[in-house]
């Protein structure tokens, strides 16, 4: 076997650049471990110091960063992303003393550190709109969005919130509507008043002095709000990359006027010029929008904007090849210099292994994994996803998200991605508390937990474990170029190149073997996971050729080619 190429150090977090190719764990605190706090006592909801007992599992991944979901002080009425106070810790999550101790403890595991940061809006319990609300020529008065009504009473425009019904609420005080792109209790903020801005850059400042080595952008693309006018509707109702289902009515508009708004591009350039004071630190949007990759694109393009964006568009139903393949050369195609960041979960979507069909089936999960970690780009990987944990089924007695009680029963809403993540098989509360936790843990996930497949060699715990390990050394999976195939037989096909490197990489999506020609040369990698079940091997008239399993992977060294011939596989 060809001997690849390889650094003899980690060339994943090395640098100022570190965040291009990391792979970051989202953490979603209140679900991940509930220590006992600063009184002594459990409470069914994971914190700080619960994060920081898991530092050592979470480094064992060979993951580079952590990104946690909101710990700030909150009403809570979006579990945290309704924020009333951007300095503080809420007291069920610890205290700042904590989070400094987070920061210090993951670091000396050589983890980075980045937090969620929401800035397109604030719970309306936060100082700022307490005080906004108060009359129309308060010092803060043009802080949030506000607007008279039509003649008929009628809220200014048609625009939906993301959770349903109208974007604006009414308030007695000012006798005006404010606009609110998510729940009534979450205010947006008003980017076209300096000030605001101002503010804003602030606290984020904040956090960078305290060592947080960057953020994920909430709802990046909220930020700025268009002309008062209605939005047109959208032809065809469909699956999008709105971050919502078809079946939500914010799917029906065109979203021309309420969001995504050229002078967003502005905001961003300050943030960045924020970020650049303080080498290594680095940025990463959450976009949803009727043309998301376009603005993933826009709004990392040039090095004085966002590093890096991510979308929903691999967070759909839509597991087939085609579309995958479809979804990343488009991409490639827009995103000139920029850099993309994949994800296939998050705290708001279905988890993978329910989505994308695959609860209980360790090859097609070992085929999503490598298909995530071997794109040019970053990667985002949700809690539990290592676990291949699927969706939890709840009754809607046992729900407390929002937006899945305002939808059901067609739309369960997020809990069942967000229940608590399940550390010992034959404890109660799955190790995750001595007490009932704010959301159950699924009997389907005790199986699952992680001291059952810590020491399964051929788990997919051990299976991410392994590969991101052999990720690490190879820096065309880290860094290099990207070149895709065309789609037959289900395969999806695609080259990574580095230097002088040339790394092939093959994905059977399909429930069936295939075999094909493969490039001249190419050979299987010594130190490559056991489990990357493709054979390459001499076929007839010496020509090489590559045998998948169903749902096979193989990955291969090959030489560089002058020639820009499509690969036959």
């Amino acid at each position: 076997m060809m001997q690849m190429p390889s650094t003899s150090h980690y060339v994943g977090s090395q640098g100022a650049d570190w965040w291009r190719g990391a792979v970051i764990y989202q953490i979603y605190p209140r679900s991940f471990m509930d220590s006992d706090g600063n009184d002594g006592r459990s409470d069914g909801i994971g914190d700080l110091k619960g994060v920081i007992d898991k530092l050592d599992y979470i480094a064992s991944l060979n993951v580079d960063a952590i990104w946690l979901s909101p710990f700030f002080t909150s009403p809570m009425k979006d579990f945290g992303y309704d924020i009333s106070d951007y300095r503080g810790v809420d007291p069920m999550f610890g205290t700042l003393e904590d989070f400094d101790r987070l920061v210090e403890a993951a670091h000396a595991r050589g983890l980075k550190v980045t937090i969620d940061q929401v800035m397109s809006h604030t719970s309306d319990q936060h100082a700022w709109f307490e005080e906004s609300r108060k009359s129309r020529d308060n010092p803060k008065a043009d802080w949030y969005v506000w607007a008279d009504p039509k003649p008929d009473g009628a809220p200014p425009t048609n625009w939906q919130s993301v959770f349903g019904g109208s974007a604006w609420q009414w308030d007695t005080r000012r006798c005006q509507y404010y606009l609110h792109n998510f729940l009534a209790s979450q205010p947006d903020l008003n980017f076209r008043t300096p000030a605001v801005v101002d503010a804003i850059l602030e606290e984020a400042r904040f956090w960078l002095e305290r060592g947080v080595d960057g953020f994920r952008l909430d709802a990046v693309n909220f930020c700025t709000h268009g002309e008062l006018k209605d939005n047109p509707p959208r032809a065809e109702v469909t699956e999008s990359f709105l971050g919502v289902r078809p079946d939500n009515p914010y799917g029906y508009q065109l979203h021309q006027y309420d969001k995504t708004q050229p002078e967003n591009v502005v905001f961003l350039e300050r943030l960045r010029g924020l970020l650049d004071e303080y080498p290594g630190s680095t940025s990463v949007g959450e976009v949803g929008d009727d043309d998301a990759l376009g603005v993933m694109a826009e709004y990392s393009q040039g090095g004085n904007r966002l590093h890096m964006c991510y979308s929903f568009n691999l967070l759909t139903d839509k597991a087939d090849p085609g579309y995958l393949h479809k979804t990343l050369t488009e991409m490639e195609a827009r995103i000139g210099d920029g850099w993309p960041c994949w994800a296939l979960g998050n705290h708001d979507v279905t988890r993978l292994a329910t989505r994308w069909q695959a609860e209980g089936q360790l090859d097609k999960l070992r085929l999503y994994m490598v298909f995530l970690l071997t794109q040019r780009g970053s990667v985002c990987l949700y809690q539990g996803e290592e676990l291949g944990l699927p969706e939890a089924e709840l009754t809607f007695e046992q729900l407390v998200d929002p937006a899945g009680i305002t939808f059901w029963p067609t739309y369960k809403g997020r809990d069942g991605c967000r229940t608590p993540h399940p550390w010992q098989a034959d404890v109660r509360h799955a190790g995750f508390s001595d007490v009932s936790p704010w959301l159950p843990v699924p009997d389907s996930h005790a199986s699952l937990a992680v001291d059952q497949q810590d020491n399964d060699a051929g788990s997919l715990l051990n299976a991410y474990r392994e590969f991101l390990a052999f990720r690490r050394t190879q820096p065309a999976l880290v860094k290099g170029d990207v070149r895709y195939h065309a789609v037959h037989d289900d395969v999806l096909c695609l080259e990574r190149t580095y230097q002088q490197t040339r790394l092939l990489i093959a994905l059977n999506f399909s429930d069936q073997p295939v075999t094909r020609v493969a490039p001249e040369g190419a050979e299987s990698l010594t130190g490559s996971p056991s489990w990357l079940n493709g054979v390459w091997q001499e076929g007839q008239l010496r020509l090489p050729k590559l045998s998948l399993p169903p749902y096979g992977v193989a990955i291969a060294c090959c030489p560089q080619s002058e020639e820009d011939a499509p690969w036959d596989v």
